[in-house]
């Protein structure tokens, strides 16, 4: 069970405070009767609630996909630069929502943030190594003994190994690379390490679920929690 006021606050832009007076004021009903108390107890997940005479859905937890431009930070906030979160609706953002997993700032391609916890540590954890597809732009176009190195699982020049990825080599200077997990900079690194340089990086792909084509840069979309767990798949 769950108070009114703060069923309100997580499902709509109201704020708590907010939430209290459109209650007080008679502006919600569950199931179909008035509520003026903002402390009664509703089940979530079976209430019906109208606000303003408009039905509330509910979600447990929200799960969106981005096509995130170039340029923005890949973080919930930061007091000195735009982010993926400031992206989204106002419905939404009042969610507490994260990325989860990063992009870097000039990376493009999708991202998707939550507030499921546990989502996002499966989908991260090292274990489960979750497939994600890039397309790359390099400086010059990846050659025979780059895709070897990429799937016998090269060495940065710093020492450190990579599991071993798929380098498919596209016309001109563009391939699609797939890793199984997420390095530092990784991508830039092991075309560096390849005497490479990338050029653009856009992610098309984590898991099963692929970037929806009539995303925009800069649009996002709900998923369905089927269409989520597609991730792990």
């Amino acid at each position: 069970m769950e108070r009114l006021d703060k069923y309100l606050s997580t499902q709509t832009t109201l704020t708590r405070r907010e939430a209290t007076a459109k209650i007080r004021r008679g502006a919600v009903t569950v199931n179909g009767k008035p509520v003026r108390d903002p402390s009664a107890k509703l089940e979530p997940s079976s209430a019906e609630v109208t606000l303003d005479g408009q039905a509330v859905s509910y979600f447990k937890y929200l799960y969106i996909m981005l096509n995130k431009p170039s340029g923005i930070l890949c973080v919930s906030r930061d007091p000195h630069a735009p982010t993926v979160v400031d992206l989204l609706p106002d419905e939404w953002r009042s969610r507490h929502l994260f990325p989860a997993g990063r992009l870097d700032k000039d990376t493009t391609g999708m991202v998707l943030l939550t507030d499921d916890g546990d989502y996002a540590h499966r989908m991260l954890a090292p274990k489960k190594h979750v497939p994600k597809r890039y397309l790359v732009t390099l400086s010059h176009p990846a050659d025979a003994a780059t895709v070897d190195a990429f799937a016998s699982g090269l060495t940065l020049r710093d020492g450190e190994r990579c599991l071993p990825a798929v380098c498919e080599p596209l016309e001109g200077n563009a391939a699609v690379v797939t890793l199984h997990e997420g390095k530092y900079h990784q991508i830039k690194r092991m075309f560096a390490a390849c005497g490479n340089h990338v050029e653009a990086l856009h992610r098309l792909s984590m898991g099963g679920l692929e970037l929806d084509p009539s995303l925009a840069p800069g649009e996002s979309k709900m998923l369905s929690n089927q269409e989520a767990m597609t991730v792990f798949l």
